[in-house]
């Protein structure tokens, strides 16, 4: 479905945002800046100095909401791995949607980007963790760049808001960030969690029953139609929350998950290039999520979505962003734990 084209002067405090922080939902970094490593625990110091810290909430994507559900598989999602998620039948399913930043107060309007993440709890154990964005593809390649966008993104103090000369040099000298700039100008925010396309952005590599091997993503599709945010949307600053609440209280809702099977040449290592259209989509099955929670108290509030917790039959591929997600998602989740800990005891809350 085309999606209406926005104003785009209107929207670019909100593309700086999403640029400098909504990309920490898949570009937490470890890699390598001249003359020395810049390690996970650094990304974290220097996200908390760009954009603050609450504590006992994630660094990024802090304000949230809880689901529950289950994945109905029907079976074709094997013809490319050999997974048990993918087998027929049903999988419990712990989610969570979010919108990106550091503060769990910000308004559903500061930005145009939505999440999904996602805990498959298989019979034999296993899981499969998997964190979404909606958007197709990813403002840069590396975890080095992704450092230099962060430090670029910095609000300036004068204003409140990133400098955006910065900016727009990072983006110059980055050429890799046009796609993703395009789409956030040319698509307006979804009026829904629930008529929202999530998409895995990194490849990962499924081995089918036979041990060949398949470089995919995945995206989930809603069966509910998009619709983009309205004027008076974007005035309350909870609603989709409250549209989620809403919508549940009337049935479950429902996405497909999507599977997209790469040919040979096409990157597995770049999260900034989409896939030719016309690749091989496997349809493997329907999400049906039942209930939502508070993430105060719900049953996502103490999981870490790190996307390279996977079950047998999928692995990471060589993509630069995925070992970097998961040592900085480790870091975040670390933080937020001790401080929970720590406000719990001084409550007289700790358990002897």
């Amino acid at each position: 479905m085309n999606r209406p084209t926005i104003c785009i002067p209107c929207r670019l405090a909100a593309i700086a945002t999403v640029t400098g922080c909504a990309a920490l939902a898949f570009a937490w970094t470890a890699g390598w800046l001249t003359p020395r490593r810049v390690s996970a625990p650094h990304i974290i110091d220097t996200f908390e100095a760009n954009y603050g810290t609450h504590p006992g909430y994630r660094r990024n994507h802090a304000k949230g909401i809880c689901v529950e559900g289950q994945f109905e598989s029907n079976g074709n999602g094997a013809n490319v791995s050999s997974a048990e998620v993918f087998a027929p039948g049903r999988t419990p399913i712990v989610g969570r949607f979010a919108i990106p930043g550091s503060n769990p107060s910000a308004p559903d309007s500061s930005v145009p980007v939505r999440s999904m993440a996602l805990l498959f709890q298989l019979q034999d154990g296993e899981q499969w963790r998997t964190g979404m964005n909606s958007t197709p593809v990813f403002p840069v390649q590396t975890p080095r760049q992704f450092y230099g966008q962060l430090v670029a993104s910095k609000a300036d103090p004068a204003t409140g808001k990133p400098d955006a000369a910065k900016l727009d040099a990072f983006n110059r000298a980055n050429p890799e960030t046009l796609p993703f700039r395009q789409w956030v100008k040319t698509h307006a925010p979804s009026s829904s969690f629930a008529t929202t396309a999530f998409y895995s952005i990194n490849a990962f590599i499924a081995t089918d029953a036979s041990g060949q091997r398949h470089a995919i993503r995945w995206q989930t599709i809603p069966e509910t139609p998009y619709a983009p945010a309205s004027a008076e949307d974007m005035t309350r600053p909870d609603f989709l929350s409250d549209d989620l609440d809403a919508r549940l209280a009337q049935g479950p809702l429902r996405w497909h998950l999507v599977l997209t099977v790469a040919q040979p040449g096409d990157p597995a290592n770049d999260a900034t290039r989409a896939w030719p259209a016309g690749r091989e989509q496997i349809d493997a099955g329907t999400l049906v999520l039942q209930r939502a929670s508070a993430q105060s108290e719900g049953v996502c509030r103490d999981v870490n979505f790190d996307p390279t917790i996977l079950p047998a039959g999928l692995a990471p591929s060589d993509d630069p962003l995925l070992a970097a997600r998961s040592a900085a998602y480790a870091v975040s989740f670390n933080r937020r734990t001790r401080e929970e800990a720590k406000s719990a005891a001084s409550h007289g809350d700790a358990q002897p």
